[in-house]
């Protein structure tokens, strides 16, 4: 599988450990930055880069990282199309893709050790999305939303 990944300064270190890991585990990792320690970047070119990447591959997921992930989640999850989860245990990895078909996963650097964090991106990988119809009948809803910027009621 293909994965996007990308991170500010706060990641940089996470981010290099985790493509390593990824490749090891026979992924195709993209790196979309940073590219080099800056304490002074900025989160956001690094999370938008890596969201549009994913929705311009289908079938790929990405991680953002950054020192709480909670910035970062929210920079990707402003590229239409992307649905990103902060994870903090495996329980949040697993449902944000059963539940949620999150596509970008965000995991904060400053919070979890090196250990955990590879846990939390390898469960989100590894779970597939349930398929179930209330599931997908919000994903829907939230699509709708994105291409009209008008809300929509549920369907049921």
């Amino acid at each position: 599988m293909r994965i996007h990944i990308g991170s500010d300064h706060a990641g940089f270190e996470l981010k290099s450990t985790i493509a390593e890991h990824l490749r090891a585990a026979g992924h195709d990792v993209v790196d979309h930055g940073a590219h080099e320690y800056d304490a002074l970047d900025d989160y956001p070119p690094f999370c938008l880069e890596t969201g549009a990447a994913v929705v311009a591959d289908p079938g790929s997921l990405g991680v953002v990282i950054g020192g709480s992930g909670n910035g970062e989640q929210i920079a990707a999850n402003k590229v239409d199309g992307v649905r990103a989860a902060l994870v903090w245990n495996l329980s949040t990895a697993q449902l944000a893709r059963q539940h949620n078909d999150a596509n970008v996963v965000s995991v904060g650097a400053r919070q979890h050790s090196v250990d955990e964090a590879l846990a939390l991106v390898d469960a989100f990988v590894a779970e597939p999305f349930s398929g179930d119809e209330r599931h997908q009948r919000r994903i829907d809803l939230l699509t709708r939303y994105e291409a009209s910027r008008e809300s929509t009621e549920a369907s049921r």
